[in-house]
């Protein structure tokens, strides 16, 4: 049976469409994963969900054991893994509630371990990150959105930070001057961490929030004032990717 990877960002994807059969853990070298793995089928592929920032005690961004997730994933050699994430938009016109696949990576994170090289071989694995993503399962994210009628956005920078606090609006803008469209805490390492273990690896953004001075007067960011855009987002990146995985 076919297999395939969802890492399952804040929010906790729906029963509704995955009804979670058996859980499974997954020990690495690197320590341990974030959480068990969940397995359910669905049609004739088994879908896996690894929920990133744990189940019982919640992980924030920056403690995330990034390569240990990385390493039970590729242990499953799924066809493809794709990534949901909660973004700020950087771009006034992306309003919360948009979906976005993006096609880039600017990293501004520090102390993740963003490597397998431990410095104990003679060889160096260096990696080619022109493209951070699969661009094969970009496309098949994007076709699967249109089959749905489901409006996406194609490509955009995705801009790392490292969390959990949230920006000033001065460094939005200075995003902004870098070219970034998405703000996120979550796809590096795990990016850079796929793409060394070679795993067909891409990502589906849900626009929460636009980010810090970003079409506000003076209103501060309200994380509870997420729930319901994120939820409705989440529920809409879980569909586009199960109808991608149809294609393979």
């Amino acid at each position: 049976m076919e297999r395939f990877v969802i890492i399952e960002g804040s929010v906790k994807l729906s029963q509704e469409e995955l009804k979670i059969t058996r859980t499974q853990a997954i020990p690495t070298p690197w320590g341990e994963p974030s959480a068990p793995f969940e397995f359910t089928e669905v049609e004739d592929k088994e879908i896996i969900v690894l929920p990133r920032h744990g189940r019982v005690c919640r992980k924030p961004p920056h403690l995330i054991n990034y390569r240990a997730n990385m390493w039970a994933i590729a242990q499953l050699a799924p066809k493809a893994v794709v990534a949901l994430c909660s973004v700020g938009g950087i771009v006034e016109e992306d309003k919360p509630g948009s979906i976005a696949v993006p096609d880039q990576i600017i990293d501004y994170t520090w102390g993740r371990e963003t490597s397998y090289n431990k410095g104990d071989s003679e060889t160096i694995t260096f990696i080619d990150f022109t493209e951070p993503f699969s661009e094969q399962l970009r496309e098949k994210l994007l076709d699967a959105a249109d089959d749905l009628l489901i409006p996406v956005i194609d490509g955009g920078t995705y801009a790392v930070r490292q969390g959990p606090r949230l920006e000033t609006a001065a460094e939005i803008k200075k995003l902004a001057q870098d070219g970034a469209h998405y703000v996120g805490m979550t796809l590096m390492p795990e990016a850079c961490l796929a793409r060394e273990l070679g795993l067909n690896y891409a990502a589906i953004c849900q626009i929460v929030n636009l980010a810090a001075g970003i079409g506000l007067s003076s209103s501060k960011i309200d994380m509870k004032d997420f729930s319901d855009v994120s939820d409705e987002a989440t529920k809409k990146s879980l569909k586009i990717a199960l109808k991608a995985f149809e294609s393979f």
